[in-house]
C-alpha cells in the first residue's frame, strides 16, 4: 500500500515544567508584552489559578465556569472580555475551563495561554464545543488553539485519583479514537500509539500514589500526545457519541468518556485489524481490548452512564440523536439496533469481550 496522505501540525509554544507554572507564565506574558490579562478558573481551582499567577499583574478574574460551555455563559464571559480591555487569556483548570477561554477568543481572535490542571487535552486542540438547549455543538477554528501551554504536573495533584482515572481515560479515548477518525493518518496513528503507552504507565502510578509526580508527568505527556493527535485526525465514532450524550443528558464529560470507550473499542476492533494491532502493542496486551480492560481494572474506572445519570428510558432518543453525526468513514458499519446495544451496555457497564 502507498503511503499518501496529507497531515497538518498545529502551531504551539509547549513547555512542561515540574513545580515552575507560576515562573514560566510570568516570563511568557513578559514574552508577550500583555497589559490586561483575563485570569479563567473555575471557582474549585481559583486557589491553584492565583497561586500559578501571582507573579503577574490580573486586570479581571473570572469563575462562571460550567461543564460543556453554555451558550449564555460564553456571551456573559465574552462581554467581560470586551469590558475589560483584555489582551490575554489565561486558563488554568480542565476542559470546561479551557473551553470557555476559547469560547471568549472564537468570537474576539485573543490569545490564550493555558494551564491545564487536569487530562483533558482541550489545550492542545483547535475544537470548540459550546451547549444550547441540551445540545453540544462543536466546531474547529484555529482562532481558539492556545498560542502557549504551560504543563506542570505539581498542579494536577489537586486532582483527586478517582477523578485522573476518568481524566486520563478521556485523554486515553482521543488516542483511540484518532485511529480510525475521518483524518486519521500515520503521524496521529504514531502520536496515539505512544499517548496510550505513556497513559497506560501513568494512571496505575496515580491511582497507587497520588502524590507520584513521574506518574503524573506520564500521564500529562500523554495527554499531550492524544490532544495532538485528536486534533489532527478529527472526532470519531466515540467522540460523538458523548458529545451527545454531555449535551443532551448533562452527563459528566470524563466519566462518560470512560464508560463509552471500551464498547467503542470493542465494536471498531474487528474491523480495523491494523489500528487494533497497534493499540495492542501499546497496551502490551494480546488484544486491544484486552488491554484496556486490564487497565480499566487495574486503576478502577468509571463503566456504567447509569451511575452518571443517564436514564435507561433515554437510550432510543440517544440512538436518534446520535446516528447522524457517527461519521461514515467509521471502520465498522453502524445500525440503529448495533448503536442501541452499544449503549445498553455502556449505561449497564458491562465488560466487553472481544
Amino acid at each position: 500500500m502507498d503511503l499518501e496522505f496529507e497531515h497538518n501540525t498545529l502551531g504551539q509554544r509547549v513547555l512542561f515544567a515540574p513545580g515552575k507554572a507560576a515562573e514560566k507564565l510570568e516570563a511568557e506574558v513578559s514574552r508577550r508584552g500583555a497589559h490586561s490579562i483575563m485570569l479563567i478558573a473555575s471557582k474549585a481551582e481559583i486557589e491553584i489559578a492565583l497561586g500559578v499567577s501571582s507573579a503577574i499583574e490580573v486586570a479581571l478574574t473570572y469563575t462562571d465556569v460550567a461543564p460543556h460551555v453554555p451558550v449564555e455563559k460564553a456571551e456573559k464571559a465574552r462581554a467581560a472580555a470586551a469590558e475589560a480591555g483584555t489582551d490575554l487569556l489565561v486558563c488554568v483548570g480542565g476542559g470546561s475551563t479551557t473551553g470557555l477561554a476559547k469560547a471568549i477568543a472564537l468570537t474576539s481572535g485573543l490569545p490564550i495561554v493555558a494551564v491545564p490542571t487536569t487530562y483533558a487535552g482541550s489545550e492542545a486542540t483547535n475544537v470548540w464545543g459550546m451547549t444550547e438547549a441540551s445540545r453540544k455543538t462543536t466546531g474547529v477554528d484555529d482562532v481558539v488553539l492556545p498560542q502557549t501551554i504551560i504543563y506542570d504536573a505539581e498542579l494536577t495533584y489537586s486532582l483527586p485519583a478517582g477523578l485522573s482515572m476518568a481524566s486520563g481515560l478521556n485523554a486515553l479515548a482521543h488516542c483511540i479514537d484518532s485511529m480510525w477518525a475521518p483524518g486519521s493518518d500515520p503521524i496521529n496513528q504514531a502520536l496515539a500509539t505512544e499517548g496510550i503507552r505513556a497513559l497506560s504507565q501513568g494512571l496505575p502510578r496515580i491511582k497507587a500514589d497520588p502524590r507520584d509526580r513521574k506518574g503524573r508527568e506520564q500521564a500529562l505527556y500523554g495527554a499531550y500526545l492524544s490532544a495532538v493527535a485528536f486534533a489532527s485526525a478529527g472526532s470519531g465514532m466515540h467522540h460523538k457519541i458523548c458529545h451527545v450524550l454531555g449535551g443532551a443528558y448533562n452527563l459528566p464529560h470524563a466519566e462518560t468518556h470512560a464508560a463509552v470507550l471500551p464498547h467503542v473499542l470493542a465494536f471498531n476492533a474487528p474491523a480495523a485489524p491494523e489500528a487494533a494491532a497497534r493499540i495492542a502493542a501499546a497496551f502490551g496486551a494480546e488484544a486491544a481490548v484486552d488491554g484496556l480492560n486490564a487497565l480499566q481494572e487495574a486503576i478502577d474506572a468509571p463503566r456504567a452512564l447509569r451511575d452518571y445519570g443517564l436514564a435507561e428510558t433515554s437510550i432510543l432518543e440517544a440512538v436518534q440523536l446520535i446516528l447522524p453525526v457517527v461519521p461514515p468513514t467509521n471502520p465498522r458499519s453502524v445500525t440503529q439496533d448495533a448503536l442501541r446495544q452499544l449503549l445498553e451496555s455502556a449505561w449497564a457497564g458491562t465488560v466487553p469481550i472481544r
